[in-house]
């Protein structure tokens, strides 16, 4: 029988026609009469399943609780095949959509739309919230990230069965296959691994997925965090909420995974430290590690190894004449097999001097042969690690290149990014797109820069060069280029990165007041942004060049630059959160602007630092921050900054726990708030100010300033912060005698504006809010059910938060499961 898959599993869910559907699927996870769990037992057990399923019906249109449910349901039916078979059974069975927008019929020609209640008589308030269902197109789709095979691929049916025969070992029950393939610089590990990789999937063996990384390894720039790519990877499967810590990254990367049948392909590896929190938990998953390094450590990890040689002699030549045709080989096959040697049977020296023989068609391989020997190096030395053969092709192959393919093949390997599309590559050789789309077209003919596939967010088609190319590039513009237009091409990459990333601030998070930018090189106007998903989208895709750049910049002593490169990604941090490097720029950033000397720069440096530090859980690094911050700002007599400061360590020392001082600073931002007439930030202060009154015990103190909050932030158009203050407010009347009813009925309101709005932190923290209001009213099955929604909400984004929910269900008469 056919394995159960995630997707099909999630189509169901999503498609289940009624209550029937429900009932049927918590017979099977759970089926009726005793049945004991051992106290040892492992969890995800039945009883984690059956808590699963009762938690997404109750919220049958929650794609987290979906999504959780579906992982767990195929992890079961992968290891229990009677189970597969009910389940399948089940999927059978499951009917078609339900829509809130069909039109029922009660009697008659009565006819109603949208949600229906039919009841004999209703006792209390009923509460609709709209539920955003989301449709078949609007779905993440199953992510393809796999390189193409590449087109002229020879010569490994040996590497290819042997791969095949470590996947048929035998190994350990639970856990995902990794294994690693290591061997020389161009030696073509990336496109054996590839090959193996998409010859399974199209055999269907991956149907969850497929994911790949360039870990840039060898790279001239920094190799990839391993938090970088877990953001990548997770976002890859809907969730956007990742934490700070890079062990719990890990973690929520391998329960994503758990019960999922997915390859990820970790290329060009650096060390086992960089692979092994990139490990997946799909049993029946895959992770290939490619590396230049053999990797043993990873063994400990259940990683099997495979060594991959340079090519046979008869295979190099088959390589050969499959890129230049058979006839020519046929007529010089002495010739086709020296030029093979010569290349070391490197299957990247030989895509080279194949892509010069194709470009000429009149040159013989003889004439090839002469141009690799010019060296006269002996052949040994020509195969030492293969580099020797790859740099007698490239600087062959450069030297027959167009003067100006030539200056923008120089110019690319400067560019301080991995991956580009054509108007970064125009902008690294100071020309317009329309200019730079031949020298590219050039390059790929002549293997220098390979083409990607189109990129799935912009549609913007994408280019990078091997690192060995690249590091050619860069060697060959030091002896052609001056200092002077060598730095230019850096610098105007980097003013283009600022200029985008200050677009991308602006429609952002317009009330961030705006700084000056300071451009050596003024780009071309950027393109505009369609929507706040495509802006954000861009600086998420582009963070790890983002970041380069800023180090870069400081290194390079372009202060200005540098602190100006942080101050745009702001959104960047605050959106998506990455703690890891929004402490690290920002601290570039502060010691920038303060070599810049640039008063403003030093202040935004310190207090967006300071909330990255707060919220990362640095409570008194980030009141030294704030401290800086309001000592400059006093300095400057810049009276805005002043109360920023000054509501920086409020909330610094709130969430320290500190009452007394937080009181003392909200009360000091306040008034200088209302002074200078900043509405917004006053009504921010306001919140927190209600926010305190609910920390120390005093909820009728809250009520006052969280309800005017809640009027100027709607006066403001700030829902968001609107319905955070609507939920401590409702909070607070919970914790009033004689408030019950109000406080729900506000909490219920504030759901579903978080809900409208996708933030799963405060929907979260809205139910513990109803769980604790209803502890304290005596209603416990309700105080279980409100903490079970919130702990589901709150497991796949914060694990701090996770274990506050776990230790209050013990406390509200139930386990967690």
């Amino acid at each position: 029988m056919d394995p159960v898959t995630v997707q099909e599993l999630l189509s169901a869910l999503t498609e289940a026609a009624g209550e029937r559907a429900w009932q049927e699927l918590a017979h099977l996870v759970l089926p009726p009469g005793p049945s004991p769990v051992p106290p040892d037992s492992p969890p995800g057990g039945p009883d984690t399943l059956s808590r699963l399923v009762a938690e997404a019906r109750r919220v049958p249109h929650d794609p987290d609780h979906l999504h959780l449910l579906a992982a767990r349901l195929a992890e079961e039916a992968w290891s229990s095949p009677p189970f597969a078979r009910d389940l399948r059974a089940w999927l059978a069975r499951t009917g078609p959509p339900v829509s809130f927008d069909a039109v029922n019929t009660i009697g008659g020609s009565a006819q109603l739309t949208g949600p229906t209640l039919q009841s004999r008589e209703v006792h209390g308030g009923v509460h609709f919230h709209q539920v955003t269902v989301p449709s078949t197109e609007s779905r993440l789709p199953v992510p393809r990230q796999l390189l193409p095979g590449p087109p002229h691929f020879t010569g490994r049916e040996n590497d290819l069965a042997a791969l095949d025969g470590l996947l048929a070992e035998k190994r350990p029950a639970g856990t995902p296959f990794v294994v690693v393939v290591s061997g020389s610089a161009g030696v073509g590990k990336t496109a054996l691994a590839s090959r193996w990789l998409g010859r399974l999937s199209e055999g269907g063996a991956f149907p969850d997925g497929q994911l790949y990384v360039d870990l840039r390894g060898h790279s001239p720039d920094a190799p990839a965090r391993p938090g970088e790519v877990l953001g990548q990877f997770l976002r890859a499967y809907g969730i956007d909420r990742i934490p700070a810590a890079l062990a719990e990254q890990a973690a929520l990367w391998r329960s994503a995974t758990a019960g999922l049948r997915v390859a990820v392909m970790l290329d060009n590896a650096l060390s086992a430290a960089q692979v092994r929190p990139l490990l997946t938990g799909a049993a029946g998953g895959l992770v290939v590690v490619t590396s230049r390094r053999r990797l043993t450590s990873l063994g400990v990890d259940g990683a099997a190894f495979h060594q991959l040689g340079l090519l046979e002699g008869a295979s190099a030549v088959e390589l050969l004449a499959r890129r230049i045709g058979i006839r020519r080989v046929d007529r010089e096959r002495a010739e086709a097999r020296e030029v093979a040697a010569l290349c070391a049977g490197l299957p990247l020296a030989l895509c080279l001097a194949a892509a010069r023989l194709a470009a000429r068609p009149q040159q013989s391989l003889a004439a090839m042969v002469g141009t690799l020997g010019a060296d006269g190096g002996a052949l040994a030395a020509l195969r030492a690690e293969g580099e020797r053969a790859v740099r007698t092709v490239l600087d062959e192959s450069y030297r027959a290149l167009p003067p100006d393919a030539a200056r923008a093949y120089r110019c690319l390997g400067l560019a301080p990014v991995v991956m580009f599309d054509k108007r970064v590559a125009a902008c690294a050789c100071g020309l317009s797109s329309e200019e730079i789309g031949p020298l590219l077209d050039e390059l790929v003919e002549n293997n220098l820069v390979e083409d990607l596939p189109t990129d799935r967010i912009d549609g913007a088609e994408r280019f990078r060069m091997h690192d060995l190319v690249r590091a050619h590039a860069d060697e060959t513009a030091a002896v052609a280029d001056s200092p002077d237009e060598r730095q230019a091409v850096v610098r105007r990459i980097t003013d283009l990165y600022l200029a985008t990333a200050t677009a991308a601030e602006a429609l952002l998070t317009p009330s961030h007041r705006r700084l000056r930018r300071t451009y050596a090189c003024e780009p071309e106007p950027p393109p505009a942004f369609d929507d706040e998903a495509a802006a954000l989208g861009w600086l998420d895709t582009e963070r790890s060049h983002l970041m380069a750049m800023v180090r870069g910049a400081a290194e390079r002593g372009w202060d200005p630059t540098a602190w100006q490169l942080v101050d745009g990604m702001f959104p960047l941090f605050l959106r998506l959160r990455p703690y890891d490097l929004w402490i690290e720029a920002h601290e570039i950033g502060l010691a920038a602007a303060r070599r810049d000397g640039d008063r403003e720069g030093v202040s935004r440096m310190l207090t967006s630092g300071g909330v990255g530090l707060r919220n990362a859980g640095h409570h008194d690094t980030a009141v030294e921050w704030f401290a800086q911050a309001l000592d400059e700002a006093r300095d400057s007599g810049d009276r805005r900054a002043e109360a920023q400061a000054l509501h920086g360590l409020g909330q610094s020392h709130l969430l320290a726990g500190r009452e007394e001082r937080a009181a003392f600073h909200f009360t000091g931002a306040l008034a200088l708030r209302e002074e200078i007439g900043h509405h917004r930030g006053a009504a921010l202060t306001r919140l927190s100010l209600g926010d305190l009154a609910l920390a120390a015990g005093r909820p009728a103190d809250a009520i006052e300033p969280l309800t005017r909050a809640r009027e100027e932030l709607l006066a403001q158009h700030d829902p968001y912060d609107a319905a955070r203050a609507l939920a401590l407010l409702g909070r607070a009347h919970s914790q009033v005698p004689g408030d019950h009813a109000l406080a729900t009925r506000l909490l219920d309101q504030a759901l579903g504006e978080f809900t409208a709005t996708g933030s799963v932190h405060w929907q979260a923290r809205v139910w513990e809010f109803l769980g604790q209001a209803a502890e304290e009213h005596g209603n416990a099955p309700r105080a279980r059910d409100c903490y079970q929604r919130s702990l589901a909400l709150y497991e796949p984004v914060s694990e701090r938060d996770a274990r506050r929910l776990r230790a209050r269900l013990p406390a509200a008469g139930t386990d967690c499961g």
